[in-house]
């Protein structure tokens, strides 16, 4: 079966192998970076400990469609990053959209995270994806 990131240029998931390493390797707290295409399809992802980033990649596709809608209902133009905050860290989810196909991250960081920090390289990383 051929899954959409099958025909991804290599170029296109090096880049994103890549950005997912760094964001995991170069900033403390974040345990998992994933980057995947907007229908669910992992395409890279990088981990500090053992994670299942086909699992990520599909809650990642829903909660950004379902972001995605309320930004809509509520007249807040089109959906580009939520911030999930839990009691153990917190979780975002921020679009990379690309004329050829729109790419979703996602990334999970500890409570020992900086948020401030975490977002701005998740921000710098839709913004490689984007113009990879």
């Amino acid at each position: 079966m051929t899954t959409p990131i099958d025909n991804m240029p290599a170029a296109l998931r090096e880049t994103a192998q890549q950005c997912a390493a760094a964001c995991v390797a170069e900033v403390a707290g974040i345990q998992a970076a994933v980057i995947a295409t907007i229908d669910g399809f992992d395409l890279a992802a990088a981990f500090r400990v053992e994670q299942d980033a086909a699992r990520i990649a599909a809650m990642a596709s829903s909660i950004s469609a379902i972001s995605g809608v309320v930004a809509q209902e509520a007249g807040l133009g089109k959906f580009r990053h939520v911030t999930i905050g839990t009691d153990a860290g917190f979780a975002i989810v921020h679009t990379a959209p690309r004329a050829d196909v729109e790419l979703v991250i996602s990334v999970i960081a500890s409570e020992d995270a900086i948020q401030a920090q975490v977002m701005h390289r998740v921000a710098a990383m839709a913004r490689v994806l984007a113009a990879a």
